[in-house]
């Protein structure tokens, strides 16, 4: 059973326990998060013309939300994926329509707000057509996309008319969660991604050097001759190096395929994920009935290999990030505009066209101009390289 998923569907359980008592009852899945319960657990709603059964109000209410909307396409994109039950509450919502949170997170432009959120709970690309649909058809909503690599979300709205809270609420109503993208939290998550590679990566290669004098010792008998009992404790020796390679440092790999098997199409993972556990499966085989050789220093050494290049590639990936995070607060948000005999500090976002910009020397040049009083040199070195 699934009832550990929420402190709802826990409350839920314990009340009807406590009520009917612990008996055994068919087993039945909510309609819309597909979490499996007792058949009696489960809510009965026939308002729609035909029987659906619901573990909770969240999930009924959004049950109701996609069919108002006419987005019930959503369950035949999303299929068997289970999904966490709808965040309720508003004790933090205020939080987001304060001035100081959104003078922090929220852009202007043209009269609209913009801000980046990184959306939790997304599973697949049908998550993130939903977030984009019921998002979309909200009042004062201008734009929504979502990158479904990183989760994250780019919202630009009319504050006028919809407020960041709402939005939010509107995200947690559907049974995802959102949070303002602060490039520091997000160089946090990057640095753990790069600690647990960099731990698979160590088992990897201290498994693999220590495989191939073991199989340097393997073919060397093969031709030259060995004991039976040397070459059974050197297939066990390779066989334990082997297990912690495939299933610690290769894991990354079973958990792309499985995506990719449960989505219908074919990766790099996949690849990797079926060679090596055929490779590993064989050569069990091989080891126990005594009746081929094994090939345990091939699973060890074609992970580590093939890993190695996926940790240098979360390196790279991290560096561009920390660059692209690194250029964009160096860039100032105010300039100092001239008018008449004043000057005075003003957004970016609020210079007008015709207007005249002082750049002091040392300043930073934030938008595109004329000069037409003074001179100067330029370093565009951090845009041509």
């Amino acid at each position: 059973m699934a009832h550990q998923q929420s402190h709802t569907k826990v409350t839920l359980q314990y009340f009807l326990l406590k009520n009917y008592g612990k008996r055994f009852m068919s087993k039945c899945r909510c309609d819309h998060c597909h979490l499996e319960y007792d058949a009696s657990f489960l809510m009965k709603d026939e308002s729609l013309g035909e029987v659906h059964y619901f573990c909770c109000k969240g999930c009924q209410g959004v049950f109701h939300l996609l069919r108002h909307e006419g987005l019930e396409t959503f369950y035949a994109k999303k299929g068997d994926v289970t999904l966490a039950p709808p965040l309720g509450g508003r004790d933090d919502l205020e939080r987001f329509d304060l001035e100081s949170f959104l003078s922090k997170y929220v852009k202007h432009n043209d009269g609209f707000c913009e801000i980046a959120l990184i959306i939790e709970g997304i599973h697949c690309s049908a998550c993130v057509w939903l977030n984009e649909k019921v998002l979309s058809k909200q009042e004062g909503i201008v734009e929504v996309s979502i990158n479904y690599s990183n989760h994250k979300a780019k919202i630009v709205w009319d504050a006028s008319t919809i407020k960041l809270s709402q939005i939010i609420e509107t995200i947690r109503s559907i049974g995802y969660n959102a949070y303002p993208y602060d490039p520091k939290s997000g160089e946090e998550r990057a640095n753990a991604a790069r600690r647990e590679y960099y731990s698979k990566l160590l088992v990897g290669i201290f498994a693999t050097m220590n495989v191939m004098w073991i199989a340097i010792a393997q073919y060397a008998g093969y031709f030259t001759g060995m004991q039976e009992n040397i070459k059974n404790i050197l297939n066990f020796a390779a066989f334990v190096l082997a297990t912690p390679t495939l299933f610690y440092t290769g894991s990354v790999y079973f958990k792309g395929a499985y995506y990719s098997f449960k989505h219908r199409y074919v990766s790099m993972d996949t690849l990797v994920a079926t060679g090596a556990s055929l490779t590993y499966l064989f050569s069990l085989y091989a080891m126990f009935t005594k009746s081929a050789e094994v090939y345990f220093d091939s699973v060890t050494m074609i992970i580590t290999f093939v890993f190695a290049g996926k940790y240098l590639e979360v390196l790279t990936r991290k560096k561009a990030v920390d660059t692209l995070d690194a250029f964009g607060s160096a860039m100032p948000s105010e300039v100092m505009v001239i008018k008449g005999s004043e000057k005075s500090f003003v957004s970016v976002d609020a210079v007008e066209v015709g207007e005249l910009v002082e750049i002091r020397p040392g300043d930073k040049v934030a938008i595109d101009g004329v000069i037409v009083e003074g001179e100067g040199s330029f370093d565009f070195s951090s845009i041509n390289g």
